[in-house]
């Protein structure tokens, strides 16, 4: 059986994203790049999937307007959606892809379709959060 959590360490390296945080037993990685946007973006290995999630958001207080736009904004998104945790408060990006056929390019491309968004929509989140 293939060791995927090193295989997704290796990818993370060659990318040179740093981590932060490791726990093989958990399968969790966490990795940090604030100057993309990154900070304490979660990836977890299990037997059949890759989860990433980035927690982008709390919206308390919002309308379904907002929740409207957000829905609309996934879109645009290449890879990944956001999200909202249990409880509708949290918005989060988060994107799963197949264990068995990873490959650094996927990765590659979660990580950039979230560093986009940040880039393009961060504004609006902002606004969003304040609501």
């Amino acid at each position: 059986m293939k060791n995927y959590f090193n295989i997704v360490k290796t990818f993370l390296q060659d990318l040179e994203y740093p981590i932060h945080f490791e726990n093989e037993s958990e399968g969790i990685f966490i990795i940090n790049n604030e100057t993309e946007g990154l900070k304490n973006l979660i990836i977890v290995v299990t037997d059949s999937i890759l989860i990433v999630e980035q927690y982008l958001i709390s919206l308390p207080n919002a309308s379904a307007n907002v929740y409207k736009n957000l829905l609309i904004k996934n879109r645009d998104i290449v890879h990944g959606a956001l999200v909202l945790d249990e409880a509708g408060e949290k918005v989060i990006f988060r994107d799963t892809l197949q264990i068995s056929h990873i490959d650094k390019n996927e990765i590659e491309g979660t990580i950039n379709s979230l560093i986009l968004l940040l880039s393009e929509y961060s504004g609006e989140l902002i606004k969003f959060s304040k609501l």
